[in-house]
């Protein structure tokens, strides 16, 4: 549902490159064909405002930062790997660093 504010860039976008696009014809010259390349490229952005909406609505799920997101290194929890016994505190023990050799 959040996804159709998207819908507010991109009809943004829209209009701004329809006012540059208005306004670059009636002007002459270089100004003119970097006012229909303005226009063509918001035209453009708004079109991948909305496709990358579309693609995230189709991924589904939420995916980044937060509770059910990416992992946060600050929180433990029951993480441990395979091959290791887990901790009291649920994850794995650090593995004990090498001696040095002597010298």
């Amino acid at each position: 549902m959040l996804y159709f504010l998207a819908l507010i860039p991109a009809t943004a976008l829209t209009l701004a490159g329809y006012v540059v696009l208005v306004l670059s014809a009636r002007t002459e010259g270089a100004l003119r064909s970097f006012g229909r390349y303005l226009g063509f490229w918001a035209f453009t952005l708004a079109a991948l405002v909305i496709l990358g909406a579309i693609l995230a609505a189709a991924r589904g799920g939420h995916h980044g930062f937060g509770p059910h997101g990416m992992h946060c290194p600050w929180r433990e929890g029951p993480r441990w790997h395979p091959g290791e016994a887990p901790r009291e505190g649920g994850s794995a023990a650090p593995a004990e660093p090498a001696p040095a050799p002597p010298r």
